[in-house]
């Protein structure tokens, strides 16, 4: 028996962390990292709501000090996605290896492994990375089971509109051989009525942002329908307008024409980068093509729940491989200063080129943080959603 069991091969680290409890991930990942590349510590980090700071998970629900998301090597590995190796500052030999959790383009957070220094050669690194990939979707999908990954995110409460907002999200980010799709909301934490949602398949993308009327709980409970109604019917297999019609159709059977949703939807032809769109209101769609900023001009039509059976009508545009596409709320572009004047017209353009470079992540945390420099506030008086798409398209080869 004993010759049996010293033939078995050892489980994989993966194996494991699959097998591990949800509320144990971070001492299971701990004790495999020490018996096999000697991890002198270990520790994760997930970012914030708002995507400001990264907090290190201790004895969950409970987080360390949190460290910023966009500075110092933790933030250098969050933004740029890559393994940082910090070097050592004299007070001690070993290296810490910041590594990113990512899941499928939504970015989690970054695990820290601190190593000794002849432990921290290339293909210890690419080991590495694999096991927080590995670790990254066991976090994602320890999510349906536990609440300490989603407290452990949060550096105060949320209100219950914005509890609902954050679980109807798909994420915050998307990538796929044909695009890269990164998403901010804000404020994080008060979030009410805005709303971005996606799905891929083999062939098409469809994208869509929702903005609810009003504030709070009733705008929550209002994007929550229409959010759910465009699900059922893009599930179905139907046409974009018609979607468009049944989620109308929904919303105005509940609130007869009292609340409606303004709502831009996208579907993407993977193959050919044609675009089908239904412009129901209030979201603006701006396309950057090289150095040339433009707003997509798209027939406005009627937000969804105004009026009883509302016929939608689609329009086609094109994306071309380099295309950056950017959709942002009425909380973005209806936002006004103190001279009249909206952020679309001016500081959002300014900002969408500075930001042309960038990552879609950083490139929609930027606008927004932009909208919040030209207000000189870090809470936003209404909500603000932005969804950045790069369009990457598909080779013959692909």
């Amino acid at each position: 028996m004993n010759a049996v069991n010293a033939s078995q091969p050892v489980p994989s680290a993966e194996s494991q962390l699959r097998a591990t409890a949800p509320h144990e991930l971070v001492s299971t990942a701990r004790r495999l990292l020490t018996d096999r590349v000697g991890a002198e510590e270990v520790t994760l980090l997930l970012a914030d709501y708002a995507l400001s700071v990264l907090q290190p998970v201790t004895h969950l629900p409970h987080t360390g000090e949190p460290v910023p998301a966009h500075d110092g090597p933790v933030g250098r590995a969050f933004v740029s996605q890559a393994p940082v190796v910090e070097v050592p500052d004299g007070s001690t030999p070993t290296h810490v290896v910041h590594l990113p959790l990512t899941v499928r383009g939504d970015r989690l957070g970054v695990l820290s492994v601190r190593l000794p220094e002849d432990a921290t050669d290339p293909a210890t690194v690419l080991r590495l990375t694999d096991f927080a990939t590995a670790l990254a979707h066991e976090v994602a999908t320890a999510g349906r089971d536990t609440d300490l990954y989603l407290q452990a995110r949060r550096t105060r409460r949320l209100t219950l509109a914005a509890e609902m907002q954050w679980q109807l999200l798909p994420g915050r980010g998307c990538a796929r051989q044909e695009y890269v799709i990164g998403a901010h909301l804000e404020p994080a934490y008060t979030i009410g009525g805005d709303n971005f949602d996606w799905s891929t398949s083999a062939d098409h993308l469809t994208l869509t942002v929702t903005d609810g009327m009003g504030q709070g709980i009733d705008a929550s409970l209002l994007t929550s329908l229409a959010v759910g109604a465009l699900r059922n019917a893009r599930r179905a297999g139907i046409s974009l307008s018609d979607q468009a019609c049944l989620a109308d159709q929904a919303l105005f059977a509940q609130y007869g024409g009292k609340m409606y949703a303004s709502t831009l939807l996208l579907r993407f032809d993977l193959d050919s980068g044609t675009v089908h769109a239904v412009d129901a209101g209030s979201p603006q769609l701006y396309r950057q093509r090289g150095d040339t900023l433009e707003q997509i001009e798209l027939e406005a039509q009627l937000p969804l729940g105004m009026f009883e059976e509302t016929p939608y009508q689609e329009q086609t545009f094109h994306v071309e491989p380099g295309d950056r596409l950017i959709v942002v709320s009425s909380g973005v572009h209806g936002a006004r200063a103190a001279d009249g004047g909206s952020f679309g017209e001016r500081a959002l353009r300014q900002t969408l080129s500075a930001t042309r470079l960038e990552h879609p992540h950083e490139a929609a945390r930027a606008i927004v943080s932009g909208l919040m420099e030209h207000f000189g506030s870090r809470e936003l008086a209404t909500d603000a959603a932005v969804v950045c798409l790069d369009w990457i398209g598909r080779t013959s080869e692909a």
